[in-house]
């Protein structure tokens, strides 16, 4: 219902649009409100992905194809959070041998176009990056590193360990020098973040990394997704922004379609600021 309300309150911002191009820019629009991100989660054995993922999202995850402990294939789970979907792709983790990474780098290639972002986890307490490095460079390559978010799991591994209920400074101090290396082994595009999901930290840094990292379109079908203590302010507000902005681009694309006539053009540049006031104000109707 509140869907149905969104989507009449950004019609009605189009008014003056002939019926074609109005009904143009509402079916892009739908498309937006239902799109399905795809997050690819990859790590070593033990890098903690699948408690990483129970404690980052609301809902819990179903598989969609089939697990076994030979598979070679990635491993897809469906979230679902009212009417919004989201797939996590759990992707092969490196390292396993030379002949199983070749393979997989086939693997990566064919899945990387398809995601939106994908979760790097590195165990806080691991040494050995030089498959991961290599990995970096030679598979994921310049194309996709923008897609690519990493994260120091397991943080309270880190040295001098403790069964502590928080971590002390020197643990602190060593996850920062972690981060600076991670930086400068792999020169990243977005910012290294660490949590421990056992203490529950970091957890909330790296829910609004993630979201800034996302594509436009992607934010907000995200953010539906996270647990309620992870949809924080500062959350909301960029899958807000992101959304606005996409419906923007949505009167653009139509702006720009060859044969539209100049009167047509002249209405989508005068309405373009109102709609996108309007698709913020009504980000709560759909998300």
């Amino acid at each position: 219902m509140r869907n149905q309300e969104g989507l009449h309150s950004l019609q009605g911002s189009l008014i003056g649009l002939p019926e074609w191009a109005s009904e143009q820019v509402m079916q892009q629009i739908r498309q937006l409100t239902n799109y399905e991100p795809m997050i690819g989660i990859m790590g070593k054995t033990g890098a903690g992905k699948s408690s990483l993922c129970n404690a980052l999202f609301a809902s819990e995850v179903s598989p969609v194809s089939d697990i076994s402990a030979c598979t070679r294939e990635p491993l897809r789970f469906r979230q679902q959070v009212g009417e919004h979907f989201m797939t996590i792709v759990d992707l092969p983790g490196v390292g396993e041998s030379r002949a199983r990474d070749t393979e997989y780098a086939a693997l990566y290639h064919e899945q990387l176009p398809q995601l939106d972002l994908v979760l790097w986890l590195i165990k806080a307490d691991d040494r050995a990056l030089g498959v991961d490095e290599h990995f970096y460079y030679q598979i994921i390559g310049k194309a996709y590193r923008h897609k690519v978010l990493f994260v120091i799991s397991q943080s309270d591994k880190a040295e001098p360990t403790s069964s502590g209920e928080t971590l002390s400074t020197k643990q602190k101090q060593n996850i920062s020098r972690k981060i600076c290396l991670l930086h400068e082994l792999f020169q990243p595009v977005n910012p290294v973040c660490a949590v421990s999901v056992r203490l529950q930290w970091g957890l909330r840094v790296m829910a609004e990394r993630m979201i800034r990292c996302l594509p436009r379109e992607a934010s907000s079908p995200v953010a539906v997704q996270l647990s309620a203590p992870l949809r924080t302010d500062a959350v909301n507000k960029k899958a807000r922004d992101d959304f606005g902005e996409t419906v923007g681009s949505v009167l653009d694309t139509v702006n720009s379609m060859p044969l539209i006539p100049a009167p047509v053009r002249t209405v989508i540049q005068s309405v373009r600021d109102i709609v996108v006031s309007v698709a913020r104000a009504v980000w709560n109707f759909f998300f």
